[in-house]
């Protein structure tokens, strides 16, 4: 059995960032475990109520799969989401991977993640506001994945998912591109693909 993947929740996070990946992951047979900075409910950008699994400071990285950081107005406030991006540091020290989006990326540049890895987010000059030493190893791509660390922008939902089963190996790697040709393009054939993988 895989371990479970913790999806980190806080006030203000983007409720359509982690979507793909979670439900694709939980019908491939993962445990979605929500994690946040109490055991208190928190409120997504979109008005969604989450009661979280467990609190950030009870996670371990030996009993998780994969860290998922959402983005959240928060990344961008003030310092309340820097212990998520510590317990990132946490996770990619131990050898297990984390996925971050949109404004967790910025966590993860402040924290100082995505000095020696290559990475991507909204934009360039997003991260660059953080003061971080990377820029050199900005890519412009939809998600990028170095180091065990996913990176994406806000708009790359599907990208996001893709570099996270991809990096889990939940499919082979024709059933993750036939996935990602139909969720981002469309792509009907992608369909038979998927049919003939078992994945739909």
């Amino acid at each position: 059995m895989s371990k479970p993947v913790y999806l980190a929740v806080y006030n203000t996070l983007a409720d359509w960032e982690p979507g793909h990946a979670t439900a694709q992951l939980a019908r491939a047979g993962y445990e979605i475990r929500t994690v946040g900075p109490t055991l208190e409910a928190v409120t997504t950008v979109g008005g969604l109520r989450i009661q979280p699994d467990l609190a950030l400071d009870d996670v371990r990285p030996s009993d998780a799969a994969l860290l998922i950081l959402p983005g959240a107005d928060l990344w961008d406030t003030g310092d309340e989401l820097a212990p998520f991006a510590r317990k990132a540091r946490e996770f990619l020290d131990a050898g297990v991977p984390v996925a971050a989006i949109c404004g967790a990326t910025a966590g993860m540049a402040r924290e100082g993640l995505l000095d020696d890895r290559d990475h991507t987010s909204a934009i360039s000059f997003y991260l660059a506001a953080t003061g971080y030493g990377g820029g050199e190893r900005y890519v412009e791509a939809d998600a990028v994945t170095d180091g065990g660390l996913v990176t994406a922008g806000p708009t790359e939902p599907v990208a996001f998912a893709r570099e996270i089963l991809r990096l889990l190996k939940v499919y082979d790697d024709e059933a993750v591109d036939a996935w990602y040709r139909l969720f981002h393009d469309s792509d009907a054939e992608a369909y038979a693909v998927l049919e003939k993988a078992g994945v739909l």
